[in-house]
């Protein structure tokens, strides 16, 4: 009986052990201390030949690359380009606020008078840091036969468009102008067609004598894009799709230097997801590695699949969000953030709450490099991660950043954990999600900042390494993390 005794309280001293170190394990985890490294060179898989391309294939995966690869300011630091980095989050996160906040219950794209009268794939991405609106591109091909343009992901905007000449105004792209008279595909849309009807505003387009219908995208940074609404053939590698929606810009201004334009990924009705819902199921994702990758042999390139290879089963899910004044974002359930192990305080639901009226809510966004959360939050989140990380040595604030630490000589440090705790599941990042170099003599920030809107946007930083997964027919998005 003794025995018996001394062996369950043997048992029980065990368990609480391995309950103790186990909780331990999860308050902390390993930094590799590696500075800002320099642009990456743009590696790009050749097209397939147009009469190759399947019109029937029902999965499509192409490469993505960041935008330094495309960098008209190759000759800059990498200092230099994080800085550029972040004054464009600034205005990316300024357009989505100014949108959110004037959203009246339809797709806040607009088709306007110019201001003048006049199935499934997979890919690549590039990833880019000195480039306008948009973080990553991918290579594709435009009308028949196909001319090759880098198009921007943006999760945060539904049409989809390019820079056509004859040019009004355009912008320095990488490659030449696409030619619509040069496309045997190429065909605009009638003014009062129930296509051009799907954009917000078809009224303006009867004033013009070629009937056509006219379409506007403006941003909240200012950026603008006007031209005929149209359709084309858009061609990947392996696949091909016709009839594809998307506006023909005569007059393009803003911040899109070196792509040639768009490709919405929105969750609204023109977004290419949605157009394409019946071959490929209303179903992406997309995973971004190391933001200055290219892809190597040791280094996959970061990439994005259409189709329902896109959505993994092992996948942490979490039901979208509906705001019934504005379709075009993807809306999360936030329930609260951990570090160290423990739920912070002053981190709640009610701070991400979507409000009848549309305000509020948690986005998350391809095109937005840092996590920004309600100032109340983020405040909460930043004393909690300080808190943990007091034996490391505090550096000046940089940029937006106002926690940052010195590691100047280390190799590895220990840093709090960082969980995100959403309705369906947690997502546990990785340190070098949330404390980044921002120059190269061993400068480490907090990779997070707040905002003094009621709208919180989670950042691709923080989905770096994931394989993030967007179901419109399923109404969810999943996290799947070393699923590159």
């Amino acid at each position: 009986m003794e025995r018996k005794v001394l062996n369950t309280l043997v048992f029980s001293v065990a368990v609480l052990l391995s309950i103790t170190v186990a909780s331990s394990s999860s308050q902390y985890q390993t930094l590799v201390v590696n500075t800002l490294p320099s642009s990456p060179t743009l590696s790009w898989p050749e097209e397939s030949e147009s009469n190759s391309l399947s019109e029937s294939t029902t999965s499509l995966s192409v490469h993505l690359s960041h935008v330094d690869a495309l960098s008209s300011f190759s000759d800059a630091s990498p200092s230099e380009l994080f800085n550029l980095r972040l004054r464009r989050d600034s205005l990316r996160v300024k357009s989505i606020t100014s949108l959110a906040a004037v959203s009246t219950g339809r797709n806040i794209t607009r088709k306007r008078t110019p201001r003048s009268s006049a199935g499934g794939f997979s890919g690549a991405v590039i990833s880019g840091l000195s480039q306008g609106s948009g973080e990553y591109f991918m290579r594709l091909g435009v009308g028949t036969p196909a001319t090759n343009a880098y198009m921007v992901l943006d999760t945060g905007s539904d049409v989809v468009w390019l820079q056509c000449s004859p040019c009004k105004v355009c912008y320095n792209q990488s490659d030449p102008v696409f030619d619509p008279k040069r496309s045997k595909s190429y065909a605009t849309v009638a003014c009062g067609s129930r296509l051009c009807r799907r954009l917000d505003d078809s009224s303006e387009c009867v004033t013009r004598r070629s009937k056509s219908c006219l379409y506007q995208v403006s941003y909240g940074d200012g950026s603008f894009t006007v031209g005929d609404f149209s359709t084309e053939t858009l061609s990947f590698q392996g696949a091909r799709l016709d009839h594809v929606a998307l506006g023909c810009g005569h007059d393009n201004e803003g911040l899109f230097v070196g792509a040639a334009g768009l490709l919405g990924l929105g969750r609204g009705g023109l977004s290419f997801p949605s157009q394409t819902k019946n071959r490929y199921s209303g179903k992406f994702s997309y995973c971004l590695v190391d933001r200055t990758s290219s892809g190597s042999s040791s280094k996959p390139p970061s990439t994005i699949v259409f189709g329902n290879d896109a959505v993994p089963k092992t996948a942490v899910f979490t039901p979208l969000v509906t705001n019934p004044k504005l379709d075009t974002f993807y809306y999360l359930q936030l329930l609260g953030i951990s570090v160290g192990g423990s739920r912070v305080p002053g981190v709640s639901e009610s701070q991400f709450k979507l409000d009848a009226a549309g305000n509020g809510g948690v986005i998350i966004d391809s095109g937005t490099s840092v996590t920004r959360l309600t100032q109340s939050a983020y405040v909460a989140l930043r004393d909690a991660f300080r808190l943990g990380a007091a034996k490391l040595k505090r550096a000046p604030s940089y940029s937006l950043f106002d926690t940052c630490y010195d590691l100047t000589g280390m190799t590895t440090v220990k840093v709090p954990t960082v969980v995100f705790h959403f309705g369906g599941g947690e997502v546990s990042l990785p340190a070098s999600n949330y404390l980044i170099p921002v120059n190269t003599q061993g400068r480490f920030c907090f990779a997070f900042a707040g905002t003094m809107g009621s709208l919180s946007i989670i950042g691709n930083i923080q989905q770096q390494g994931y394989r993030v997964a967007y179901d419109l027919v399923g109404s969810r998005v999943g996290f799947l993390s070393r699923a590159c």
